[in-house]
């Protein structure tokens, strides 16, 4: 089949060629879309929902949609990589205003580089894109050339960038390097690179079961691990159905466990959405009550309860302003406040280029403000649990340090050693929890790691007589 006849003045290329040449359609799609993450910061997850994403996403098959969602992720977390190799195959930097061309040329070296698709497919489908756009249609000849050149010398040039942090923004290298040094900050970097597991979290407590009928491995603190495999849903795994397990990061499993034994006690998660963290609560037979300011997300979390056949109560509403917050009457709040989600890059690598430092500092006086109010729904002699998966103690340790120089009534409820064996080195001096992305290692690369998480575990003192 020809391509098309240029659109009309008005109509957008990408939209204008959906039908054309096989994969045609998803090459353009992943081109606006990294545009659209980098330059206008727009999540990638928000971008690639099958059911409420991007109207030029959501129009692809299911097959289509995997191959850009893989490219964009690929694109993104190899970022740095392909803007050094670009350099290198360029005389001059492109123009300035060549964002379109910069996003085409990425997503078609990602494939070559990265992706199991045929170099021919990922450059002629590049150059076809550039014929049928206007704006890119006189950098036809450079695209096919640089393409060739790094098909043809892929190994050289990636040998080349060996140095993770390569892949790691200014910004968030500058953020991070005080805190974790020169070393830890490389490794952070290097596992940043690697496609992450799929962690599960078991409800019954019987996780080397279903370790075993998964094909996964049980990690000494409870999880069970498998290998990524995009021809392997979760959702058509043994037990997902039935609700016996969900998706949870071995690192986002840690805050619901420094409550203890919960049976029994009124619990309260008051930024429960997605609600792994709920469901481990209410698995271990507390009564919680998940709160979250989103009526959506909340929408979601109920629909999942439903598959996981545990009991809670549901709450719409923001904290600062709710009448359950003020009573004090829980035994156990957990916080999992919203941050910039650094600790996530390795499953989302639009983060670091959709936060910023600005942001980082703006989320933190976010935090310490959702703190102040869910420390009044604890009651005296109850656990206040503070999380997030961020990286930057500004959003952790800074946060909860001055917390606890404002409000006497409280004092660290130290996290020890075996709470959480084989995850001992993320246990800070003073008993908060601080886990990276090169923790868990493993001798198989799509075995290893974990999110990074800071999670402090606080105690109201008991009331004194008197």
């Amino acid at each position: 089949m020809g391509l098309k006849k240029r659109p009309r003045s008005g109509q957008e290329p990408a939209d204008a060629e959906m039908d054309d040449k096989p994969g045609l359609a998803a090459r353009q799609v992943a081109t606006r879309l990294l545009s659209a993450v980098v330059v206008s910061q727009t999540s990638l997850d928000g971008l690639t929902d099958r059911k409420s994403g991007h109207p030029a996403f959501r129009r692809l098959d299911g097959r289509d949609q995997s191959l850009v969602r893989a490219i964009l992720v690929s694109a993104l977390r190899r970022r740095g990589t392909l803007d050094a190799i670009l350099s290198q195959c360029l005389e001059r930097p492109l123009p300035g205003n060549a964002d379109a061309l910069h996003s085409l040329l990425h997503t078609a070296m990602a494939q070559i580089l990265f992706l199991d698709v045929p170099d021919s497919a990922a450059v002629d489908l590049a150059v076809s894109q550039t014929h049928v756009d206007p704006r890119l249609r006189r950098f036809a000849g450079l695209v096919n050339a640089i393409l060739r050149r790094v098909a043809r010398e892929r190994d050289d040039l990636i040998a080349r960038q060996a140095d993770p942090l390569v892949d790691m923004p200014k910004w968030l290298q500058m953020r991070l390097l005080p805190a974790y040094g020169a070393e830890a900050l490389a490794s952070i970097a290097a596992a940043h690179r690697a496609i992450a597991p799929v962690d599960i979290t078991v409800r019954d407590g019987d996780a080397a079961l279903w370790a075993e009928r998964l094909g996964g491995q049980l990690l000494p603190f409870g999880t069970v691990r498998l290998e990524a495999d995009p021809s392997r849903p979760v959702q058509e795994m043994p037990g997902f159905e039935e609700g016996a397990w969900w998706v949870q990061d071995a690192a986002a499993a840690i805050p619901a466990r420094l409550f203890g034994s919960v049976s029994g006690a009124r619990i309260a998660d008051l930024c429960a959405a997605p609600g792994g963290k709920t469901a481990q609560l209410a698995a271990a037979g507390a009564e919680v009550t998940a709160m979250d300011i989103s009526a959506s997300r909340l929408a979601r979390l109920e629909e999942n309860f439903k598959r996981l056949r545990l009991p809670i109560q549901a709450v719409q509403g923001d904290i600062r302003q709710a009448d359950i917050v003020s009573g004090g009457a829980f035994d156990g709040v957990l916080l999992d406040a919203p941050c910039s989600s650094t600790g996530t890059i390795r499953r989302h690598p639009d983060v670091a280029y959709t936060k910023s430092a600005e942001e980082v500092d703006k989320l933190a006086a976010v935090q310490a403000d959702l703190l102040r109010h869910a420390a009044r729904a604890v009651r005296p002699g109850g656990l206040l649990v503070f999380s997030n998966c961020s990286l930057d103690p500004a959003e952790g340790e800074d946060v909860v340090e001055t917390f606890l120089a404002e409000h006497a009534e409280y004092r660290r409820k130290p996290i020890a050693a075996d709470e959480l064996p084989g995850l001992e080195a993320a246990i800070s001096p003073v008993g908060d929890v601080r886990t990276t992305p090169a923790m868990a290692p493993d001798a198989n690369p799509a075995l290893a790691g974990m999110d990074g998480f800071y999670a402090a575990r606080l105690l109201r003192q008991p009331a004194t007589g008197g």
